[in-house]
């Protein structure tokens, strides 16, 4: 009997038997020649004409980032050199997979370890060798068919919009009633990078009406976590643990749930319990460590650190933060040739002036925490020249380092202003500024560091209502000119990024396309998206700026959205 399933714009697509694989790409990556024929053979033996091989992860690299494959069939172990989950890793980064593009998995390795490493990043199966050319076929016709459901939506998920990623969804889930779990699944994650936390929680409820799926128990957590319900949500994750002890994510979320009830050490033991059970991930490591650090638990710290190091080496998630966190270690060990020796590694490595800087504060802070208060105060007044040489502040995680060193060294005015800075980006982020507090206080400086804090809110407020005022009062040229000058002023902060985008897109719709605004506002959004994912404002500005595209149709439901947004640029604050 033969299955036939209507497609996207209504035409019948074919039966997922028939698939003509002829005219496909397919890249076979495997360091033995052998296998390398076998899988070769099987693919040609489907009808397979362009099959390219590589016997390397750097040489599958290499392709990748020449042609789009169809089909990837990737071995696990591919001896020195980036493996197979490194090679998925940064294929996934690099966006190098089309996405109806199917990545198979192909190992002889069943350890727990490396299955749940390789699943991390999600390949689309994990086939155990030895393969034959039946189970081969399967899976691909398997997942090819679901890819070609998922394709649009992938699409826009690329292009971070992600609302109309999840309209698709529900377009789907009407003609594919099979992928109806796995496309509701899709639709949830997608509210919730959309900012959308009350529809992806209906989503995952009716799922668990139906069935006690550890994701959609997950994502309910995540939506108590980011709602502030820290404690519901640690029940929430603990019980998914104890449900299924290898769903590796519920452990990095009960970490952060831990971690914002003030559980400190329980923190650091889920997270030490994750390493164990899937210790390849770069950033689980560097977290671990982290916490470890901050903790003062030394030898876990770097334990992590090294292994951080080690498995990153040929990885696109390799970190500077490891090397940094790892001459901190050897700082408190007093080991301070070898903390200098980590410390030129990653300005080797990594170059850039943001790791010059942060390993200039590693440095000062290595020689504090050792007793060198002498060498200390040298890096100190190094950062504080610095300061003064350059007008431009780095990240509010750097700031907040450099400005811990330096009150420690005894440097008083050069803190203070990193730190106003600071909060002029982030005035209305009550974590923050509570951390900044902190930081005054163990100055001894917390009443006046009150009184900074006041002043610079009320700055950054001043500062977006003028841009604000001047918008409503129908002044949109000055207000744009003004929100550019803003940018200019507060880079990182969130209110005045959305409220310049919102005002660029505004001037699009009232006054028709203009390129030089369109890449402005697209750049203005991806800031935010890199400060902080998951916005609800970031999806809504998205779509809008998607249908100003020219030839973008423009549904009823889309402009009035539009015009609904327009009612929503930020008023004057109090």
């Amino acid at each position: 009997m033969t299955t036939t399933y209507i497609t996207a714009s209504g035409a019948p697509s074919a039966d997922i038997a028939d698939v003509d694989w002829a005219e496909k790409r397919y890249l076979i990556v495997d360091d033995f020649v052998g296998i390398r024929q076998l899988l070769r053979e099987s693919l040609r033996n489907i009808g397979a004409k362009h099959i390219d091989q590589a016997s390397s992860g750097g040489e599958a690299m290499t392709l990748l980032l020449r042609t789009h494959y169809d089909v990837v069939l990737c071995d696990f172990n591919l001896g020195e050199g980036k493996n197979g989950q490194q090679v998925l890793e940064e294929a996934r980064v690099r966006n190098v997979m089309i996405p109806s593009s199917v990545w198979l998995m192909v190992s002889a390795e069943k350890s727990v370890e490396s299955v749940m490493g390789a699943a991390e990043h999600q390949p689309d199966a994990y086939i155990i060798k030895p393969i034959t050319e039946g189970v081969l076929l399967t899976r691909l016709n398997r997942v090819w068919h679901k890819k070609q459901v998922f394709r649009e939506i992938d699409a826009a998920y690329i292009e971070k919009d992600y609302l109309r990623a999840a309209k698709l969804c529900d377009a789907q889930v009407a003609q594919h009633k099979v992928h109806e779990i796995d496309l509701m699944r899709m639709k949830a994650t997608l509210l919730l990078k959309a900012g959308e936390p009350d529809k992806a929680r209906a989503v995952y409820e009716r799922l668990l009406e139906e069935r006690e799926y550890n994701w959609a128990r997950t994502g309910l957590g995540k939506i108590r976590m980011a709602n502030g319900d820290h404690e519901a949500a640690r029940q929430m994750f603990q019980g998914v643990i104890a449900e299924n002890r290898f769903y590796i994510d519920a452990y990095d979320q009960l970490a952060a749930a831990l971690t914002l009830l003030g559980r400190h050490e329980d923190a650091c033991g889920v997270l030490e319990k994750a390493a164990k059970l899937s210790p390849n991930s770069v950033p689980r490591q560097r977290s671990l460590g982290n916490t470890a650090l901050r903790l003062g638990n030394v030898q876990l710290a770097e334990h992590a650190f090294r292994k951080c190091i080690a498995i990153g080496e040929y990885s696109i998630a390799r970190t500077v933060d490891a090397y940094l966190g790892m001459a901190r270690v050897c700082g408190q060990k007093g080991d301070i040739k070898e903390a200098l020796r980590l410390l030129a590694a990653a300005q080797r490595d990594f170059p850039g002036d943001l790791v010059q800087l942060r390993s200039k504060i590693t440095e000062g802070l290595v020689y504090h925490e050792s007793g060198d208060f002498r060498r200390a105060r040298k890096s100190g007044d190094e950062l504080e020249a610095l300061l003064e040489r350059e007008p431009k502040r780095p990240q509010t995680a750097t700031c907040i380092e450099m400005a811990t060193l330096l009150f420690a060294v005894g440097v008083k005015d050069a803190p203070v202003e990193l730190l106003c800075h600071v909060i002029r980006n982030n005035h209305d982020n009550p974590v923050l500024l509570e951390e900044v507090q902190k930081i005054f206080d163990k100055a001894r400086m917390g009443d006046e560091g009150m009184e900074y804090i006041a002043a610079a809110r009320r700055e950054a407020n001043e500062i977006m209502n003028k841009g604000v005022l001047l918008w409503k009062t129908g002044k949109l040229a000055e207000a744009v000119e003004w929100m550019r000058d803003a940018r200019v002023r507060l880079p990182d902060n969130m209110r005045i990024l959305f409220n310049s985008a919102q005002m660029l897109i505004n001037h699009m719709q009232l006054h028709g396309y203009d390129e030089a605004l369109m890449i402005e506002a697209n750049g203005v959004l991806m800031h935010v998206d890199e400060l902080a994912a998951g916005q609800q404002r970031f999806a809504q500005l998205v779509e809008q700026l998607q249908m100003l595209i020219p030839g973008r149709a423009q549904t009823p439901e889309a402009i009035d959205a539009e015009i609904d947004a327009l009612r929503g640029v930020e008023a004057p604050a109090a």
